[in-house]
């Protein structure tokens, strides 16, 4: 059995589970794939899959051009990069394996209080040999502002209450007592974005959330904001949040997560001055890079004996 580990950017995966349990032929791809057909050509081999979240996607498309693959691990419980309804009518079975939130709750806190308080610009100019620059701000009586009170949203507001900030939350099916329920005053949509001095993105990728904070949202937001989104990249309008980094409308964004990852080399949000950025490592920790690994090669293993686990469905 031939197995293939895709994006192991860190090159971690073969030292965080057992993979010579399986008895198998083991590949760690660690770099992207430039698209769909080098993928194809890559993989055409391989009878088991181990894609890492969304990175690689598996449309239709190029399940279809891989005839050999019989079965696709995800690591996490879900992953809309691949169509699995395609994959069912294929014969792949797609299995996914455990996850937990709090390593992106966290990270989003260290964007937050990077933007804030200039960090990164401090850091820098240490390391050259300078000393203090610009002014940063503290958090304490500020509006922290979240778009999507899910598991997400509601631990980033549990710390933001911490810091002595008043927390507001809009998301469409969201209503007054739940918001409540969690210590997070409910606000209309376009007021979220007005009151807010950071404003952090926490909703699901969908066709009714790409483009969510658009050019007219955006230009809601306090001059002095700061926009943090370790959601998706597209439920942002990337060009219209350029235009608002360069034009003044917002002071600053936290971001972890782009349109196209990984981020292009020549790409603005490289090296705009007040633009935080982190290559999508929000879930990207050791101890859940662990859950993922160990999972995958039950589920390989599970596969194998013909009693497939952590199955997903269309």
């Amino acid at each position: 059995m031939r197995i293939a580990i895709l994006d192991d950017y860190q090159g971690v995966a073969l030292s965080l589970a057992d993979w010579d349990s399986l008895h198998a032929d083991v590949h760690v791809f660690s770099d992207a794939f430039a698209g769909e057909d080098e993928a194809v050509a890559a993989l055409a081999g391989y009878e088991v899959v181990v894609a890492m979240r969304e990175r690689t996607p598996f449309p239709a498309s190029a399940l279809e051009r891989l005839p050999h693959l019989k079965l696709l691990v995800t690591t996490g419980p879900v992953n809309a990069a691949i169509d699995v309804d395609a994959a069912h009518r294929l014969g792949i079975t797609v299995c996914g394996t455990g996850y937990f939130s709090h390593p992106t709750a966290e990270l989003t806190w260290g964007l937050i209080l990077s933007a804030a308080r200039l960090i990164p610009q401090q850091v820098d100019s240490v390391r050259r040999g300078g000393w203090q620059q610009g002014l940063g701000t503290s958090l304490r009586g500020a509006t922290l502002g979240v778009l999507g009170l899910g598991r997400l949203g509601t631990a980033v507001t549990e710390v933001g209450r911490a810091f002595g900030m008043r927390c507001i939350a809009w998301s469409r099916h969201l209503t007054p007592a739940d918001a409540q329920a969690k210590g997070v005053t409910y606000v209309a949509r376009d007021e979220l974005f007005e009151r807010s001095d950071v404003l952090s993105v926490h909703v699901v990728l969908s066709e009714r959330t790409r483009g969510l904070v658009g050019a007219r949202e955006l230009g809601l937001m306090k001059p002095t904001a700061i926009l943090v989104n370790t959601s998706r990249g597209p439920v942002v309008d990337e060009a219209a949040l350029i235009g608002a980094l360069t034009g003044g409308g917002i002071a600053s964004a936290a971001l972890d997560v782009f349109d196209r990852e990984p981020l292009p080399s020549g790409h603005p949000l490289r090296t705009l001055p007040n633009a935080v950025v982190t290559p999508h490592i929000g879930y990207v920790s050791r101890d859940l890079y662990e859950v993922f690994y160990r999972d995958a090669v039950e589920d390989i293993a599970a596969w194998r004996a013909g009693t497939p686990v952590r199955t997903l469905t269309g």
